[in-house]
């Protein structure tokens, strides 16, 4: 019969605890501060790499003695990292030049739209008359 220990997850309380407590410093930040917006983002992204770190250290056990001899996944941590990179990098690249902002689909730029809208204000104004 083996023994279970049933002691207190104080490593997990704690990064849970200081999780949250970023998080919540983040969403003060964002809707309550009076910083300028380049200081709001500065200050999101340093409090988002505290809280990886803290992710990495508190609940994924980066640094536990009983993986195997202390080997750690570095492998599958770097490629996660490629990857988030390559989505992230994508997203942006996608969102900044991947559109003609042609939603009307007939091929028309904005400066066509713009006089076919003169055009048609002027014949409208010129029929009731």
């Amino acid at each position: 019969m083996t023994t279970h220990n049933k002691r207190i997850p104080t490593q997990h309380i704690v990064g849970f605890i200081v999780s949250i407590t970023l998080t919540l410093v983040a969403a003060w930040a964002a809707l309550q501060s009076d910083l300028s917006v380049r200081w709001i983002i500065i200050g999101i992204m340093a409090l988002a790499i505290i809280q990886a770190g803290i992710q990495l250290f508190m609940f994924m056990h980066v640094v536990e003695p009983e993986s195997q001899g202390g080997h750690v996944p570095w492998n599958m941590m770097f490629h996660g990292g490629v990857l988030a990179t390559i989505l992230v990098a994508g997203s942006l690249f996608t969102m900044s030049f991947g559109f003609t902002h042609d939603h009307d689909g007939d091929g028309h730029n904005q400066q066509q739209q713009q006089e076919e809208h003169n055009e048609n204000e002027g014949s409208t104004e010129n029929s009731s008359h």
